[in-house]
C-alpha cells in the first residue's frame, strides 16, 4: 500500500506493483524464528536483545517481517525489537479471525505477552502496518512508549480515494479480486472495520515521529497527492508528531530506502522516554 492504499503503491500499475511486494532480504533479519500459535492463530518472529523499552516493528500490506532487515541489522546493535509476521504472511497459515485494525493490534499486544516482552513498547509501523500501530495506541495507551510511523495508511485513506479519486478506486476493486491473496483481500477490506468505536478527539499520548516519503511516482500526481499531502496533515492532529518529516530521497519503502533515518528517529524517542542511549 503506497502509503495508503493499503500499499497499493500506485494505481495505474496497480497489478504489477502489488506482485512486487515480496521485497529483496537483506542481511540482519536471520532465520531463527520462533514459532507460537495463539487461539487460532499461528505466527513466526524474531526477537534481539533484552531490556525494555522494546521496538516492535509492524509491516505494510503484503509485507512480511523482512521488509525491515535494513533497520534491524542496525537497531540491534543497542535496542531490544520484536518483529512478526502476520497470520497469511512468511510460513504462516492464513487466520480465521477478523482481519481489521483493532483485532489486528489486540493480537500483536497478545503475542507480546506471549513472548514474555513487557510494556512499554516503542511501536513502528510501515504503511497499513502505520495504521495498526496507531490504532494500537489508542488500544492500549498506557502500554506505548512512543511510535514511528512511516508513510502510515490514514484512518480516511481508503474513503478518501473513493471520494476523491473515484477512477483509481474502481481500478483497485477491480484488480482486488485478482491480485490479492485472501489474507490481503481480507485485511483490505477490514481497514476501516471498528475505526469508528476509537476516540479520536485528542491526539494520542505518546510522542510520535513521522515520517513520509519525498519520491511519488508521476501516476500519483494530481488528485491523489492534493489528498496525500492533506491525509498526511492530519496526522498531526491524531499523534503528537511535532511535524510532517519528508524523506527526499525515499520511496514508499522508507525502511529501505533510508533505514539510518529510521533507526534515528526510533533511537530519539527511546532516548526521550529513558533518558539514555542504553
Amino acid at each position: 500500500m503506497r502509503h495508503h492504499l493499503p500499499d497499493i503503491k500506485t494505481f495505474a500499475t496497480l497489478a504489477l506493483i502489488l506482485q512486487m511486494t515480496g521485497c529483496a532480504v537483506k542481511p540482519g533479519m536471520p532465520d531463527s524464528d520462533i514459532r507460537a500459535k495463539l487461539s487460532n492463530n499461528e505466527n513466526t518472529y524474531v526477537k534481539f536483545g533484552n531490556k525494555p523499552p522494546y521496538i516492535v516493528l509492524q509491516s505494510g500490506f503484503g509485507d512480511g517481517k523482512k521488509v525491515w532487515a535494513a533497520v534491524a541489522e542496525d537497531l540491534q546493535k543497542d535496542q531490544s525489537i520484536f518483529a512478526y509476521d502476520r497470520p497469511g504472511y512468511g510460513s504462516n497459515p492464513a487466520s480465521n479471525t477478523p482481519r481489521d485494525p483493532c483485532t489486528i493490534a489486540t493480537e500483536l499486544r497478545d503475542q507480546l505477552r506471549s513472548a514474555g516482552l513487557p510494556p512499554p513498547y516503542v511501536l513502528v509501523g510501515h504503511s497499513l502496518g502505520g495504521l495498526y500501530q496507531y490504532v494500537f495506541a489508542r488500544l492500549y495507551p498506557s502500554e506505548v512508549a512512543g511510535l514511528v510511523l512511516l508513510d502510515p495508511t490514514h484512518p480516511q485513506h481508503w474513503p478518501s480515494i473513493q471520494r476523491d479519486v473515484p477512477a483509481s478506486a474502481s481500478l483497485i476493486k477491480a484488480m482486488s479480486a485478482v491480485t490479492f491473496s485472501t489474507t490481503e483481500r481480507r485485511e483490505f477490506d477490514a481497514q476501516v472495520t471498528c475505526l469508528d468505536q476509537l476516540d479520536s478527539a485528542q491526539p494520542l499520548a505518546a510522542p510520535t515521529r513521522l515520517l513520509v516519503s519525498g519520491r511519488l511516482k508521476s501516476i500519483e500526481k494530481g488528485d491523489f497527492e492534493i489528498m496525500l499531502k492533506r491525509l498526511r496533515q492530519d496526522w498531526l492532529r491524531l499523534t503528537k508528531a511535532p511535524r510532517v518529516e519528508m524523506i527526499y530521497d525515499a520511496g514508499h519503502y522508507i525502511q529501505k530506502d533510508s533505514p539510518e533515518e529510521v533507526s534515528a528517529a526510533v533511537r530519539e524517542i527511546v532516548i526521550a522516554q529513558t533518558g539514555s542511549r542504553k
